[in-house]
């Protein structure tokens, strides 16, 4: 056999790999874009059998499409759908702006299995289903190709991020109440603060992957909406006026994302402000994902020589030259990981501003591409990060409570008893004579020279004990009674 096959196209004749599912419009691509050898992810592709399922099914429904040509179609869709011919979507992610050319490459790939489906060689029967007329009925690349990034996206978040989310915000919950006792030091400018409860430090790391959750559903709710239906500029030239409705809502059926039709066609079909908006919630994530793991790092560092207050997992060797030594690789990774997501949405926002005019944004395929690596990023290495890191890290009390008496930070809650300029000098004098403030103040009552605020009576050793209680200090007011 011929290594090539000649296929015709409006343009004339291309010669396609032999064996290949796909025709002449993907070759022509293939052969135009050799750029970064990358493809359409993985789950844009599965998205694009998902939509064009959607699309037959539609149009059967809506009596525009011959019930045995659409049962045809729904079933190659299905597959490609499932990832059966990921090789045969070999067009470059950076391509023709729209999409088409993976739209096409969609197309032709359902239309040929659909006739080796019902026992037809796709290589002689090109007429029983047409990858334009039948596979590519009542649409366009404009209102699908976008469609199908929603989808892709819409399934990451919801499927893997959010419950990625929610499991490591409820490690870190019951980090926060496992820990709740244990004292140690405040930190604000990496400098000694007033004490605080190991709990109630991670307690703010919970509550901050909490409002990532909400971020998440907000992400979702941003791309709900689906363009399909809309065509080529938005006005539905050329499909049923129920299309677009009926194509929602076998997708949600499909994925048990709530998707509905677009309010507006011409916005949807020319902006893609709701992918910004999404990827902007994703980056918000991000950024307090990067916090967590950083300030996680910090808490680790040690284990003799940084703070070590809590014990990291010891998942690989951390250095080449340096025997025993253990780094905090998880941490690493969800930086790197926040960093990548921090600088796709710079690419989905530069894309979403200039890469639309009049009824048509043309920057989508690498819009696709940055929205869904964040989604999946965020994901993934959330897992790993509670499979390899949260749930087994523990508390060292030891290390929390060793440094609290040696911080000058403890003079605060002399304020009120004698004064701020007295508190200021006190902790002063310690830090230069090399004592505790406690030790300090127990010195000057005994020589009587620690005097109350606004009064010549020298505190009395019961009022420094209450002052300086430490779990006095890590409570409200109201809750010391």
């Amino acid at each position: 056999m011929s290594e090539f096959r000649v296929e015709k196209d409006s343009m004339g004749d291309v010669n396609v790999p032999a064996k290949a599912y796909y025709g002449g419009q993907t070759q022509r691509a293939v052969e135009n874009f050799p750029i970064s050898g990358q493809p359409l992810p993985r789950r844009l592709i599965h998205a694009l059998g998902l939509v064009k399922e959607a699309a037959a099914v539609a149009n059967r429904e809506l009596g525009k499409l011959n019930p045995e040509i659409a049962d045809a179609l729904i079933e190659a869709a299905r597959e490609v759908a499932a990832g059966k011919f990921d090789e045969q979507f070999p067009i470059d992610i950076f391509q023709t702006g729209s999409g088409t050319s993976s739209n096409m490459n969609a197309n032709e790939v359902i239309s040929n299995r659909a006739i080796e489906l019902r026992g037809g060689d796709r290589f002689h029967h090109k007429k029983i289903f047409h990858p334009n007329d039948h596979v590519n009925m009542g649409q366009s690349t404009n209102d699908m190709f976008p469609t199908a990034i929603h989808v892709a996206a819409g399934q990451a978040i919801a499927g893997e991020m959010i419950p990625a989310l929610r499991r490591l915000h409820e490690v870190l919950v019951r980090k926060s109440r496992d820990w709740d006792n244990i004292m140690k030091i405040g930190r604000t400018h990496l400098a000694d603060a007033t004490p605080i409860r190991l709990g109630q430090e991670i307690s703010g790391l919970a509550r901050q992957v909490e409002l990532s959750l909400g971020r998440a559903d907000a992400a979702l709710k941003a791309i709900l909406e689906l363009p399909a239906g809309g065509t080529a500029v938005g006005t539905g030239i050329n499909t049923h006026p129920r299309f677009g409705a009926k194509v929602a809502e076998a997708l949600a059926k499909e994925t048990s994302i709530p998707f509905i039709e677009a309010r507006n066609h011409f916005e949807a079909n020319a902006s893609r402000d709701g992918l910004v908006e999404c990827s902007g919630q994703l980056r918000n994530i991000a950024v307090s994902l990067f916090s967590i793991a950083n300030n996680i790092r910090w808490l680790g560092s040690g284990p003799r020589c940084g703070f070590y207050e809590i014990t990291l997992p010891d998942r690989q060797p951390g250095s080449s030259i340096m025997p025993g030594k253990v780094n905090p690789v998880m941490c690493e990774a969800m930086m790197q990981v926040c960093a990548r997501v921090i600088g796709n949405d710079q690419t989905i926002a530069f894309s979403g501003a200039a890469g639309g005019q009049f009824q048509l944004n043309i920057m989508m395929p690498v819009m696709g591409l940055a929205i869904i690596e964040s989604a999946e990023l965020l994901a993934s290495c959330t897992k790993a990060f509670i499979e390899f890191c949260a749930e087994e890290m523990a508390a060292n009390r030891a290390a929390c409570e060793k440094q609290i008496e040696w911080s000058m930070a403890m003079a605060t809650s002399l304020n009120p008893l004698i004064g701020y300029d007295a508190a200021a000098a006190v902790a002063k004098e310690a830090f230069k004579s090399g004592k505790t403030v406690r030790e300090l103040c127990l010195e000057k009552i005994t020589a009587g020279t620690l005097k109350k605020k606004d009064s010549d009576a020298v505190v009395k050793e019961a009022e420094l004990d209450a002052a300086l209680h430490l779990r006095s200090m890590t409570e409200p007011e109201r809750l010391r009674d």
